[in-house]
C-alpha cells in the first residue's frame, strides 16, 4: 500500500516520512509541482497533505483537489482547528485533519484507519459473492447487497451495461471500494477492474458503467 507525504518543512517530512513507512510505502515530496506529479504517476491509498504546502492554503487545496479527481483519499495536516480547515477548503471536504503539534500515535493512528478500509475491502473481496436474494434495487440497473446488515460491514455494488448513477452505497460516509470486475467511470475518471478509489464524506459522485460492473466497498472506522 502506497502513501503520498507532501510537506515543505524538510525535517518534519523526513520525521513523518519514516513513522509511515512502519505502516506503507511512502513517497515524500516537498513542493505542490512535485505532488501534482506524483498524483499523474502513480495512486495511492491516502494521500496526507500540508494545508500551507508552499506558504499559502492554495497549495494544500490543490493537492486535495488533484487527488480527489482520482478518488484517493486525503488527510490534511494544519496547526489549524478543524473549523477552520473546514472553511479554508470549503466547498472541498478532507477525509481526514491532523492537527499540530501532534503525538506519534495520532499519525499513526490517522493513516492505520484509511490503510485498515483498503486492507478490509480486499479481505471481504475474497469472500462468498452474495446470493440472488440478497440484492435489493436502489436505481434502474443498479442493485446493493449488504449480507452482514451494512452497518460497518461490507456492501456490494452491482451494476448493469451503461448503468448510472449518484453513488451512495453509504450515504455521507467515506468509504474505500474495490472494483472486481467490469469498468466504472467516476466523473471523467475511468477505473479498469482490479481498481481501488476513495468515496468522501458527503460525496455522491455520478457514476456510470459502460459494460457493468462489480464493486465491494467498506466504511472509514473513526
Amino acid at each position: 500500500m502506497k502513501v503520498l507525504l507532501v510537506e515543505d518543512d524538510a525535517s518534519l517530512r523526513e520525521g513523518m516520512g519514516e513513522l509511515i513507512s512502519d505502516l506503507a510505502e511512502v513517497r515524500s515530496v516537498g513542493e505542490v509541482a512535485e505532488a501534482l506529479a506524483a498524483l499523474r504517476q502513480e495512486r495511492f491509498e491516502l494521500v496526507v497533505t500540508d494545508l500551507r504546502i508552499g506558504g499559502g492554503e492554495a497549495g494544500g487545496r490543490a493537492v486535495l483537489e488533484a487527488a480527489r479527481k482520482g478518488r484517493q483519499a486525503v488527510a490534511i495536516v494544519s496547526a489549524a482547528s478543524p473549523e477552520e480547515v473546514a472553511r479554508a477548503l470549503r466547498p472541498s471536504i478532507p477525509d481526514g485533519i491532523l492537527v499540530k503539534p501532534f503525538q506519534i500515535e495520532d499519525i499513526l493512528g490517522l493513516v492505520e484507519r484509511f490503510l485498515a478500509a483498503h486492507r478490509g475491502v480486499a479481505a471481504a473481496s475474497r469472500g462468498t459473492i452474495p446470493s440472488e436474494g440478497d440484492w435489493v434495487e436502489c436505481a434502474p440497473g443498479v442493485h446493493l447487497a449488504s449480507p452482514g446488515g451494512g452497518v460497518g460491514g461490507a456492501i456490494w455494488v452491482r451494476m448493469v451495461a451503461e448503468g448510472t448513477w449518484a453513488w451512495s452505497a453509504r450515504p455521507r460516509g467515506r468509504e474505500a471500494a474495490l472494483l472486481l470486475e467490469g469498468e466504472l467511470i467516476i466523473e471523467g475518471a475511468r477505473f479498469v477492474a482490479p481498481a481501488t478509489f476513495f468515496v468522501g464524506a458527503e460525496d455522491a459522485p455520478e457514476v456510470r458503467s459502460p459494460n457493468g460492473c462489480l464493486v465491494i466497498t467498506l466504511g472509514l472506522d473513526g
